[in-house]
């Protein structure tokens, strides 16, 4: 539930449409659905303008499916970040009508196209092919949360006439969040060509020394360029997150 369907509601009961003990039947929802592993948040998107989203890894599709189920029937779309194929295509046989995004590891369900609110486009910039699933799950999610997204791919430092050709994408983006592995010296290279924020995601993406994400992650987080902030390894759905809130302001 969030603010516009409180107001709905309120405004329902006001109007005659909806009886007292059927608002307090819905608004008894609130803050949050117990399941059997879970306590499902329906009040997050009051409190944070958006709502819960379900993190798969480390979740059995029983789980997922549960909490899937409380939070439709607490009227709200539902969100799995990070989940396998094999995962999803269980989820979505008990509840159909999901959408799954492979390359992102992303399942959704709820409306076909999500209404944009942003005041902006955020720019999701990749620098690899191999980092792309984590630059797909930004888009996917940024995306879901009413976002206009706009995605370059593989415009690494290894190649810089490639991010050059795309300045205008940069300059026009409202926020950027940026992924990279390998050194991680792509988002210092954007900030230095933008007034706007730069949101860092470091991939665990390249050989030995890149340390599983590790070296990219403190190359970005002692960037000399003042416009850059980082999230954790592979956090695709953080930036994404980060980002929807900074679109909004």
């Amino acid at each position: 539930m969030n603010d516009d369907q409180i107001r709905k509601l309120l405004q329902a009961v006001q109007d005659g449409a909806v009886s007292i003990d059927a608002a307090v039947s819905d608004l008894a929802r609130l803050p949050f659905v117990e399941t059997v592993d879970a306590r499902v948040d329906t009040h997050r998107a009051i409190r944070q303008g958006i709502p819960e989203v379900v993190f798969g890894q480390g979740k059995t599709p029983g789980q997922m499916i549960e909490i899937v189920e409380a939070l439709r029937e607490a009227g709200q779309d539902a969100l799995i970040t990070r989940i396998q194929p094999e995962a999803a295509q269980e989820v979505q046989a008990a509840i159909p009508n999901g959408t799954y995004e492979e390359r992102a590891r992303v399942l959704h369900y709820g409306r076909d196209r999500v209404e944009d609110v942003g005041k902006g486009t955020i720019g999701v910039v990749c620098a690899g092919t191999a980092d792309l699933p984590v630059a797909s799950e930004a888009v996917v999610v940024a995306e879901r949360f009413g976002n206009r997204v706009e995605l370059l791919k593989d415009v690494g430092v290894a190649g810089l006439h490639r991010l050059l050709a795309s300045l205008d994408v940069l300059r026009d983006a409202r926020v950027l969040i940026v992924v990279a592995g390998m050194e991680g010296a792509l988002p210092s290279v954007v900030a230095g060509l933008v007034d706007k924020p730069v949101i860092a995601v470091p991939t665990s993406v390249g050989y030995g020394a890149a340390l599983g994400g590790l070296t990219a992650l403190l190359g970005m987080l002692t960037s000399c360029a003042s416009n850059v902030t980082v999230v954790n390894i592979d956090n695709g759905f953080g930036a994404a997150h980060v980002a929807t809130l900074i679109n909004r302001l």
